[in-house]
């Protein structure tokens, strides 16, 4: 499917090919960090198909538990997150799917890094839920 990805200022805006059922959540301690949140939700650009449409991000390259260099690209203004890929060899790419305006569509098919997932991350049904923010925060 044809995805369309945007930063939140609309900076940086790119457009790539994805196959919905590779879309994965990722638990391990740098998505967590990098997210500032309990885990990242990805999806791989197929082979080819990512093309930078507007801006240029910034990339940081981290070092990962594996001795893999991750690039992590985002937008150098407000500083969302918008892909990454390995530093030494630029594909796959992969989309964070928060970014992409088909996110609805590309729910996750697999998790990974689970040993290290917040317990709570695991059952979200009985956590209370509202269609918008009712207590100010």
């Amino acid at each position: 499917m044809k995805v369309h990805g945007s930063c939140h200022c609309g900076h940086v805006r790119f457009v790539a090919e994805a196959d919905p059922q590779l879309t994965s959540i990722c638990h391990c301690n740098d998505c967590q960090k990098l997210t500032g949140t309990a885990f990242r939700l990805s999806t791989p650009a197929l082979p080819g198909s990512f093309a930078l449409t507007q801006g240029t991000p910034k990339v940081y390259v981290k070092v990962a538990e594996s001795g893999a260099r991750r690039a992590q690209a985002f937008c150098p203004e407000c500083g969302s997150p918008l892909y990454t890929y390995d530093a030494d060899k630029p594909t796959p790419i992969g989309l964070r799917v928060g970014v992409l305006d088909e996110r609805r569509a590309l729910p996750p098919t697999w998790q990974k890094w689970c040993d290290v997932a917040l317990d709570w991350t695991q059952n979200l049904a009985e956590v209370e839920q509202a269609s918008r923010d009712q207590r100010g925060a």
